[in-house]
């Protein structure tokens, strides 16, 4: 799996001291940004969010690596504010969640 950019790393780190991305969905494809945000309290990962949505092309996906409870609310939620399409969350294998949105304009 590639990614084309990368957001600071948080805390929750691999072997090597890299945040671990999210396990691939083969059904999905993968994200075009990932951010970092793991470590980090309400309200970061949705600034985080909100900063970089433009990096991506319309139509192409963003990754959101989280571990604050908070966002498996937030960020679905602003995802319907902002009318951008929540596609999934998934569960990382070393704590928090990924959470994939689609842009849409």
């Amino acid at each position: 799996m590639r990614f084309r950019s990368r957001a600071k790393t948080g805390s929750r780190d691999g072997a090597d001291g890299a945040a671990q991305p999210p396990v691939p969905d083969p059904s999905q494809p993968p994200p075009t940004l990932v951010i970092d945000a793991l470590g980090r309290k309400c309200p970061i990962p949705i600034i985080m969010l909100a900063e970089r949505l433009r990096e991506v092309p319309v139509g192409d996906v963003i990754a959101v690596l989280a571990d604050d409870v908070a966002a498996r609310t937030d960020i679905p939620a602003w995802c319907r504010m902002k009318s951008q399409d929540f596609v999934r969350e998934e569960t990382l294998p070393h704590g928090g969640w990924g959470f994939h949105i689609r842009r849409t304009y």
